[in-house]
């Protein structure tokens, strides 16, 4: 395989509309992942991927989900992978984990979870199709979660799916997005991830949300973006969001995932091409890109499949 070492790559310029040295970057792989592959992992597999990503410099891995097996069979074993990974808090690494409801937040704690985050759907159809509860039911679990977290002294970050467009809804009003993210803020929710869960996003779209959020005093610190590349639009939705002011962007590594319960979604952003991205702007990620495409490589391998990932792709040719 090609380094991007021996590619002789230019020296990056940074670019005048983005002010930024660094960025944070969510590995979702491990969970958002892995949850819609068809090929089921093991336990030591699970925890090797971790391992790598950690090694190539991932500062935040999402580690799993404490949802209903027969709902999400690919994260029954996530209280055995969080275990068996919990020497990475040593050294600064965070190993969040997914979490319904207080029965899940219960069973993550009791596997050593520090570090949550909860979820909610802008639309009451995908609330429905991805959680079998309304909107209003699920906005309760929410808020008794954060309550226990809070008192717990718990990190809690918050995903709202279908910000951009729903499969069964259409067009998603952005009052609705500001409406609900206004809320999680004020129940205690440090961090909201803006989740393209189909990918239909575009770069204008981004900017519109993302103003629109702040306009209502979401600071932009507190925004993060979730892209998935259905029609090959991540990475610009990226840059639109650098350009607003969006220092943290989630990817999965090899772009494996894309969402069970949401059939027209495709994989999540590559983490490889995010990082092959923000490093030609001249902006620190912190992680080995040679050490995460092999890692891309690898997990694909494991689970029969192609990346997507277009940095992968380049250099395994």
């Amino acid at each position: 395989m090609t380094s991007t070492r021996e590619l002789g790559l230019p020296t990056a310029v940074p670019t005048a509309s983005i002010a930024a040295d660094s960025v944070e970057i969510w590995e979702v792989g491990p969970r958002d992942g892995l949850q819609a592959e068809q090929t089921l992992l093991d336990v030591d597999t699970k925890v090797e991927l971790i391992r790598r990503l950690a090694k190539a410099g991932a500062r935040v891995i999402e580690t799993g989900s404490f949802v209903r097996a027969d709902r999400v069979p690919q994260m029954a074993d996530s209280a055995e992978v969080l275990a068996r990974v919990g020497d990475l808090a040593a050294s600064g690494i965070r190993t969040p984990v997914l979490v319904p409801n207080v029965r899940g937040y219960e069973l993550a704690r009791a596997a050593g979870a520090d570090d949550v985050a909860v979820f909610l759907s802008v639309t009451e159809s995908f609330s429905q199709q991805n959680l079998g509860a309304s909107r209003e039911r699920m906005e309760q679990a929410v808020t008794e979660v954060v309550a226990r977290a809070q008192a717990d002294g718990v990190r809690v970050r918050g995903y709202l799916s279908m910000v951009f467009g729903d499969p069964w809804e259409g067009a998603v009003d952005t009052a609705d997005v500001v409406r609900l993210a206004t809320a999680m803020r004020e129940w205690g929710i440090e961090q909201l991830s803006l989740g393209d869960t189909i990918g239909v996003a575009t770069p204008g779209q981004v900017r519109g949300v993302v103003r629109a959020l702040t306009a209502e005093g979401i600071p932009i610190e507190a925004i993060a973006l979730h892209m998935h590349d259905t029609y090959g639009m991540a990475v610009a939705n990226v840059y639109a969001g650098l350009e607003e002011g969006v220092r943290v962007f989630d990817a999965a590594a090899g772009g494996v995932g894309g969402c069970p319960f949401a059939r027209s979604a495709t994989g999540n952003l590559a983490t490889d091409d995010l990082v092959w991205m923000l490093e030609g702007l001249g902006i620190r990620t912190g992680i080995d890109l040679d050490a995460l495409t092999d890692t891309s490589i690898w997990l694909t391998s494991a689970l029969g499949k192609t990346p997507a990932s277009r940095v992968a792709t380049a250099l395994t040719r």
